[in-house]
């Protein structure tokens, strides 16, 4: 039961969508939040760019045959690893059947798309869960969070079947750069989450209900709500004012979710299609290779190769990562390798040129930016279909990129700092308690003990490290 109940909670952290034939706005109504119509929360489409900015978050670059394809609109806690975690508790009460006739009715169609698409990816998340020592029903936060849809993004960035943001992702080892996104491999994602998953169980000493709710607030919220209410009942600080009413309705849809999806004809889903388990081969490819080439020598589509490896950004394999593992169709293998080994290295990659799309400010023309990105004024244009002299304030551009980038390094440094902002230590001095420490760097004790696996009476010893803050930043902002 217990295990149930942190696998619905992570179920609804951030509906985002990004199937295609799945209308994003409808989804986001019918689900996340059916109180407040018009809520809009998902975007299919690419991220919005800043004035003045490159755009970031490792999508900026793109090619132009991604561009027309349609490509780059798709790429826009500690418990001891032996001991299995309790079972969700799946509770009934009258939030819990809210959800479960909301599911049945309103958002039934979404649901039901959900459960059928399920089915391509619960062997292999169950089996993860299952080695991780965590209830497998967890496997229902993908549905909730994604529906399933790897290439999901959320208002607020946090991508993938289990809404990762980057800095949350990075700290749970995912790649995430120019080339690579890994929130949106399943298998890595997954390991991932059943990490986070594990700490926000302990961080709330094996409370699932509050675990659930950290996934979708962040869990300082949490720490900071069981403060204020003095209670670590999550029924009883959902009464109150301080969280948001998203976090409240969090787990009573993530538990309706769960019910439902473990015995779904009893709930009136008895016509749901099954979608067959992805199945594959591994090949390690030595550099750089074109996925066209890929997808000839293993005689498929490029949209095939595409399918099977969403964590690439783009039509090739990343530069500077030597071993990447590459998922082609099962029975292919031999005949992949044999034909790559045929070729020379120099053949396996073609360059292509990249871009990236730039929001122009009142300031600027197409002259000054064709001399600051290392262009001219009418490839700009024609890029665009702008006249030279166009005013283009306020406008998106697609730019060039010229300059070289180092992907050696990309993602690295990002991943340094995520990891520094995700907790600040503190070396125990003589004299100092929890209580002087709470005062200090201003948290409370509960939430320093919680953050150091402490009991709020134990005595510090002088040179202990300790965790005194921690970002806010989890896998869902909605916090």
């Amino acid at each position: 039961m217990r295990k149930l109940l942190l696998l619905i909670a992570l179920l609804v952290a951030g509906v985002s969508a990004a199937a295609a034939g799945e209308p994003t706005q409808a989804l986001l109504n019918e689900l996340v939040q059916p109180h407040l119509a018009g809520a809009g929360k998902v975007s299919e489409g690419l991220p919005q760019v800043q004035a003045g900015a490159l755009q970031g978050e490792g999508s900026a670059l793109f090619t132009l045959e991604e561009l027309k394809d349609g490509t780059q609109a798709l790429a826009d806690l500690a418990l001891p690893d032996d001991e299995p975690a309790a079972d969700v508790p799946l509770a009934l009460n009258d939030k819990v059947n809210y959800f479960i006739t909301f599911f049945q009715t309103k958002g039934r169609g979404t649901y039901a798309r959900w459960l059928s698409r399920s089915t391509r990816y619960l062997p292999m998340m169950k089996e993860i869960l299952r080695k991780e020592g965590l209830p497998q029903e967890l496997v229902y936060v993908a549905m909730i969070e994604s529906g399933f849809q790897l290439h999901a993004r959320s208002w607020a960035n946090a991508v993938g079947p289990w809404q990762f943001m980057s800095a949350t992702g990075r700290r749970y080892s995912l790649r995430i750069d120019q080339w690579v996104d890994e929130r949106k491999d399943p298998v890595k994602a997954t390991m991932a989450a059943a990490m986070y998953l594990k700490d926000l169980y302990g961080m709330f000493n094996n409370d699932w209900y509050l675990a659930a709710a950290g996934y979708n607030a962040g869990e300082n919220k949490i720490f900071r709500a069981i403060d204020k209410y003095d209670t670590s009942d999550f029924w009883e600080l959902s009464k109150g004012s301080y969280l948001k009413r998203e976090t409240k309705e969090y787990v009573p849809k993530l538990l309706a979710a769960a019910i439902i999806a473990k015995d779904p004809a009893r709930y009136g889903f008895t016509e749901i299609a099954s979608v067959p388990v992805v199945e594959y081969d591994t090949v390690t490819v030595k550099g750089r290779t074109d996925l066209e080439l890929v997808a000839r020598l293993a005689g498929t589509t490029y949209q095939s190769i595409k399918e099977l490896n969403p964590a690439l950004r783009h039509w090739c394999t990343p530069p500077n990562y030597p071993d990447y593992e590459l998922k082609i169709p099962k029975g292919t293998k031999a005949r992949f390798e044999q034909g790559l080994a045929a070729i020379p290295a120099e053949q396996h990659f073609s360059e292509k040129n990249l871009y990236s799309r730039y929001t122009a400010t009142r300031k600027d023309s197409l002259k000054q930016l064709a001399r600051r990105f290392g262009s001219t004024a009418g490839e700009l244009a024609e890029l665009n279909g702008l006249g030279v002299k166009d005013r283009i304030a306020g406008r998106t551009l697609i730019i060039p990129v010229k300059q070289s980038v180092n992907f050696a390094q990309e993602g690295r440094r990002e991943t340094a700092k995520a990891e520094a902002a995700a907790a600040q230590y503190y070396t125990v001095r003589k004299g100092d308690t929890l209580h002087s420490l709470s005062r200090r760097f201003k948290v409370s004790v509960k939430v320093l003990a919680a953050w150091n696996n402490l009991k709020h009476a134990v005595a510090l010893k002088p040179g202990k490290r300790l965790v005194v803050a921690k970002t806010e930043k989890s896998v869902s902002t909605k916090g």
